[in-house]
Parts: C-alpha cells; structure tokens; sequence
C-alpha cells in the first residue's frame, strides 16, 4: 500500500495524467463556460412583425425586499401579449445567445412577447447575496408574478432557458406561481446532487471545479465589488487543469475556502457528500407533483445533464400537477453536448460531433416559438396535446419519434460477459454474448492506482470540450491501459437500433474499504476506431443508497448496478458493441481514494486490487435497450406531431 502525504497538493503527480487529457482531447476546441464565441450566429431570419424597445433594468423587489434587475424587450403593439421570462446567472446583456444557441431577446419580442430577462441574486445588476439554488424558488415565483403585471402583459408567463437557467424553471415551477403557463428548459438536471454534482455517489470533478471558478464565482464576485478575486479566478481557469489536480478538495485554494464570501457554496457541496436534506430542499424529481404546467424540454446525448432531464419528462408524465400538465410533456435529445447544439462553428464539440451534419443542428429556435404561440397564445400548431419524445439516431443521422421513454417497443436484450477481459494489446479479449456462463470461469483483474488514474476520453460533462470532458471521442488510447477491461460482441448480423437507458449489473470485489467501478458503451467499427456512447459510475459505498453510504468488505462480491447514461445509435451491421470496465475516469469524475474516509479532506490514496466476476454464480452483464421495426426517421426535425 502507498500514500500520499496528509493534507499536500498532488498537482505535480497528476502532471503526466492531465497532459495525456490535454492529448486526448486536442483539436477538440471549446471555450470556457459562458464565453462568447465569434461567428454569424444568430441568423436575423424569421423576425416576427413587432418593433421592440428595450427597458434595461427594470427593478423587481423579491419578498425580502431585495431589488433583482431585469431587462425588458418590449413589443410596440397596442394588444396585451405574453411574457416570456428568462432568469440567468450568466448575465442578462449575454441571454444565452452564443455560441450558438438562443436567437436575441428582441428577435423572440418582434414575435410580438414581451421579453424579460433577469441577473439573478447576487449576479450582474442585482442585488442580494449569491448562493447557488438556493433562492431560486421563492425568487423565481416572485418574478413571475411581477412580469406578470408588467404594462402590456396578458398575464400568461413563459420560461426559456439553458443549463443553470433551466433549473431556475424547474424551481420556479415546483412554487406553482398562478401565472406561470409552461416552460421550456434545456439541458438541465432533476436533482442537483445526483446528476449535477455528483454521478453514482462520486464527485463530477472536471466539470464543478472550471464551472464555479470561471463563472460564477468570478461573476459574483465582480458584483459584490471583489475584483481581485474575480481577476484571480479568471487566471486560475486558465490553468484549470492544473487546479484539477489538486488535493484535498475541501481545501481549494482558488475558491478561497477561509473566505466564506467568495463560494461557501462550493463547499458545502463537498462536506455533503451524500443525498441529504441539503439537496432534498431543491430537488425537482421529489416535487412533480406540484409542477402543473407543460414544458418542452430539450437535451443532448452527450450532455452533463441528460439523464435528469430524461427523468424529468418520465416524472412529469407520472406524476404531473395536472392532466393538461401530464399530456403536454414533450422531450427533444440529440446529438449534442453541453453548449453549441451541434452547430460545427461553435467552437464547443468535439470534431466527431460534427459526423451528425445538419440533420444534427437544434431546432430549439424553430420549435420553442411554436410551443410558446401553442400554449401562450391559443395558437393551434399541433406542437403537444400527448406525451412526444423526438430523439436523433446517431449512426443514421435521422430523426425519430415516440410517444413514451423508455420506447415502447424496447426489446431489452441481456449480453453477459464472458472469456478473459482485456484487450488485443495485452493478449486478451473479453466477450459479450447472450448465452448466460454455465461454466466456472475465473475472474479478471487489475490495480486501481488513484495516483495514476484511467484518463476520460469524452463523456457527459461541461461545459464545453475544451474544459470538459465530453462528446465522443476514440477510445482507441484508453483502451491500451491494463487497468482497462473490455468486453466486445460478435459482428452484428445487422443494422441494430440502441436507443434508452443502459445498465452495467456487475460482480466485483476490491480490496479496499470503498473504490469506484466505471463501465462505457462503444461502438466498435470495422476498421477498429471507435466511439464512446455514454458511460456511468458507481462508488461502491454507494451501491445501495445515495443517501446512506455504507462500506465494503474487502474481498467480498458484490452486485453492482452501474447506469450508463442513455444514448441512441444505429449500430451497422459489420460493427461491434464493447463495454469498458474500470474503476475511473480522471478529470470527469474525482478518482476514489480507496480509504473509505470522508470525501475530499485529505490526499491520502492507496492502491486497490480490484476482481471482476464472470460464472454462473456471478453473471455480470449489459443489458441493452434494442428497437425492432424498419422506422428509418427523417432528417428534419417534426415541429408538429
């Protein structure tokens, strides 16, 4: 067993480690989280017939008497029209414009709306203090109210918005304010410990940590006057993947743990580390029920946040507030990453994404006014009326529609694994087939070293490639590693459609008091590239419970569920399925210690011996969402069903 000294930095250790990320992810582009990127975007095509005045901020005074600053698009027409809200930490002046999502505030006005947007608490013009969540409920409730009054509105108030602006939706609409009438968020999450913050138990590490540093810290900070620190932070994002490595988490230097000013709220999500009453407050997937509005959510399948916004359509079609609320549920995936929707100059994705062509770009422009004019406006656009998932098939760049999630016609289709898990490279080749193993077959292995962890090569992150990892990537480098396990199907006889959610239910062992096991879906092609699809984690104390950890026993099997994010691909005949086993997935997630002691307050780390089973008494397996038929889609995304 070896440790790293109590309590020091190991920044220069995970050198080599964050280079070979740097390597993985060259060519890739990005920017950083809120950076405006350069270009034609947005077209002026499709403006509406309303000239527009802008009234920047307009005060709106919260409960407590805090005054929030919003800017106001106005359209020059006598009739009273509705409002269309945006709430933001990310700037009102900004609105979410680039790179290359939301047409302007006063392209969305000409459609004659009044246009709203707001700085949230504590960012840009507003006042008050910032914490992140937590007083987007009451807040979001009274704005509603008041932009519902404002001269000109008929009352009727819609929310658009993506990322942290999606969750000031959700929040506003669990308050069930009266004149709130749908939303339409994207991207965003149904519980802001699981999903957000932290996956399977374990802390999503490459997106929180260049997330909170470069926005909104230093966005909080310019507002309450600290432009030291704000100058501070922006130059340590610059070297963000040093601070990646830096140890012990709940002493992070560039968020200044001994100033509680500056990100308490960071660290408060590190000290809870479990799914408490501290998440509890805020979640959405625990208050459907109160949410009576329709809303037309929109994801990517490489996106930080699909999995809770897959769940927040399920949810909503369950357990809605109302009927008009359960039947007006619609739910758009495809093929994107957090920020740039697909479009090939927005300088987020990473180069395969662009393989989707144009078929691939959002439509979020074309159907979000739409929505609005259906449900805002009485207009009949045929948009909802029953529960609709619209969803691109990556591999055949089409799009398909269903009337529930999972799809109805999913066929789940059980592949054990089996033979000696490994790759070409170390003499090994593991399998996966549909006949169950009779047959004892001995296990397979490898160390975990948290010192030199797997790299991540793509994935659900954020927020854009460039200080994050995400999108697909060949996994061809990872793959070379003997900490690496894959196990690969037969060549499909033919075209098999994969689209849902996967799980990894697998036997291991470990001989450490707590680990990480992580599991990916590749489509492995011909010619041997590959593309990862999505992938999941569990930490093992957390094999049962999010909100109860408990340890292992060291040497002991256990049965762990590993849910691999959904995806939707067109695996071609002559292609092959793989599935990857490890135990990390550096910088995405931060790698498990293997000590069992509480997260994030010292660097110690040890080696683990980790034992992955395969027999009859162990039957590890992927079990796959495949879609029967001949339904070949479309390349043009249905507006109207």
């Amino acid at each position: 067993m070896t440790r790293n000294r109590r309590g020091r930095p190991r920044i220069a250790r995970m050198g080599a480690l964050l280079s070979a990320v740097a390597l993985i992810a060259a060519g890739c582009g990005g920017s950083s989280p809120g950076e405006r990127v350069s270009g034609s975007w947005p077209p002026d095509a499709g403006r509406g017939p309303c000239a527009v005045d802008k009234q920047p901020n307009i005060p709106a005074a919260m409960r407590d008497g805090v005054v929030l600053k919003s800017d106001v698009y106005a359209p020059r027409t006598s009739d009273q029209v509705p409002v269309i809200l945006m709430r933001t930490q990310y700037g009102k002046a900004a609105a979410q414009i680039q790179p290359y999502r939301y047409q302007t505030p006063e392209w969305f006005a000409s459609q004659c709306y009044l246009v709203v947007v707001q700085d949230i608490r504590g960012q840009g013009e507003s006042a008050g203090t910032f914490t992140e969540f937590g007083n987007d409920m009451t807040d979001g409730y009274d704005t509603v109210e008041w932009a519902a009054r404002l001269a000109g509105s008929n009352g009727k108030v819609g929310m658009y918005g993506s990322s942290y602006v999606g969750a000031t939706q959700w929040l506003a609409a669990v308050g069930a304010p009266p004149h709130l009438t749908t939303i339409v968020p994207a991207n965003t999450s149904s519980d802001y410990y699981d999903g957000w913050n932290y996956e399977g138990g374990a802390f999503r590490l490459g997106f929180v940590e260049p997330w909170a540093m470069g926005t909104i810290a230093s966005t909080a900070a310019v507002n309450r006057g600290d432009t030291g620190t704000a100058k501070q932070l922006q130059s340590d994002l610059t070297n963000y993947s040093r601070w990646l490595g830096f140890r012990p988490y709940q002493q992070f230097p560039p968020l200044h743990p001994e100033n509680p000013a500056v990100a308490s709220w960071y660290f408060d999500w590190l000290r809870h580390s479990t799914r408490d009453d501290y998440w509890k407050q805020v979640s959405i997937r625990d208050r459907y029920a109160q949410v009576q509005v329709p809303v037309l959510d929109i994801e990517g399948w490489y996106d930080a946040f699909l999995a809770g916004g897959v769940e927040n359509f399920t949810g909503m079609v369950a357990n809605g507030g109302t009927t008009a609320a359960r039947e007006n549920q619609r739910l758009v995936i495809g093929p994107w990453d957090h920020i740039g929707w697909g479009r090939p100059d927005s300088g987020t994705g990473t180069p395969l994404m662009a393989t989707a062509g144009a078929a691939g770009d959002s439509p979020i422009n074309e159907l979000m006014p739409a929505w609005f004019d259906h449900f805002l406006k009485g207009k009949s656009d045929n948009v909802s009326g029953h529960p609709i998932v619209d969803y691109f098939l990556m591999g055949a760049n089409r799009w398909k529609s269903a009337t529930a999630w999972p799809l109805p016609d999913t066929r789940w289709t059980t592949y054990y694994l089996s033979g000696a898990g490994g790759n070409g490279m170390h003499g090994r080749a593991g399998h996966l087939g549909t006949d169950k193993p009779t047959d004892p077959q001995p296990p397979d292995g490898y160390d975990y070293d948290p010192a030199n962890p797997v790299p991540s090569a793509g994935g659900h992150s954020c927020c854009g490639a460039g200080t994050g990892p995400q999108g697909p990537v060949d996994q061809f480098v990872v793959e070379q590693r003997s900490d690496v396990l894959t196990y690969t199907t037969d060549p499909m006889a033919g075209d098999t459609e994969i689209t849902g959610p996967i799980r990894l239910r697998l036997w291991a062992a470990s001989t450490a008091p707590d680990t990480d096991f992580t599991a990916k879906l590749v489509a492995l092609a011909p010619d041997g590239s590959s593309v990862n699809l999505n992938n999941g984690i569990i930490r093992a104390a957390f094999r049962d419970s999010l909100e109860q950890p408990s340890p292992i026993e060291p040497g002991r099997s256990y049965q762990y569920n590993i849910d691999i994010w959904p995806t939707s691909y067109l695996v071609k005949a002559g292609y092959r399925i793989r599935v990857e086993v490890s135990s990390s997935d550096f910088p995405q997630f931060a790698p498990n210690p293997n000590t069992g002691e509480p997260f994030g307050l010292t660097a110690d780390s040890q080696i683990a011996t980790q034992t992955i089973y395969h027999d009859a008494e162990h039957p590890s397996a992927l079990i796959l969402p495949v879609i029967p038929g001949t339904d070949t889609g479309s390349t043009r995304f249905p507006v109207g069903h």
